[in-house]
């Protein structure tokens, strides 16, 4: 099992960045693809992006492509968003989750709290 724990979300103005972070417990890590899902207000989860268990794969929603980037680090069990460009309909609680590489929600079984991301315009 794996527990997931979310961190970096904030306020930011249009045009400026985020990291997010996802610390995993135990010790399976490097077992999993690791997602990141995103779902705002009145709407459902949507996928954001996803990364291979060695990390050299990755595949990214079209709306966060050029803009987002998933990095992981095994011996750190932490897995990585760095959000830049960010506009306003990035607003959104932002999940990590640890799974299977897909963009499917149902493909991952460990799931974070989710952490706030607000951008002003």
């Amino acid at each position: 099992q794996v527990q997931l724990v979310e961190s970096g979300g904030g306020l930011v103005q249009t045009g400026g960045s985020l990291r997010l972070s996802c610390a995993a417990s135990g010790r399976t890590f490097s077992r999993y693809d690791m997602g990141w899902f995103r779902q705002a207000p009145g709407k459902e989860r949507e996928f954001v992006g996803t990364i291979s268990q060695s990390g050299g794969f990755t595949n990214y929603a079209a709306a966060v492509k050029g803009r987002f980037t998933i990095s992981r680090d095994n011996a750190k069990s932490t897995v990585y968003l760095q959000m830049n460009s960010l506009k306003p309909e990035d607003t959104a609680v932002y999940y990590c989750a640890a799974g299977v590489f897909s963009t499917q929600a149902s493909s991952y079984a460990y799931w974070g709290q989710g952490t706030q991301v607000t951008v002003s315009s």
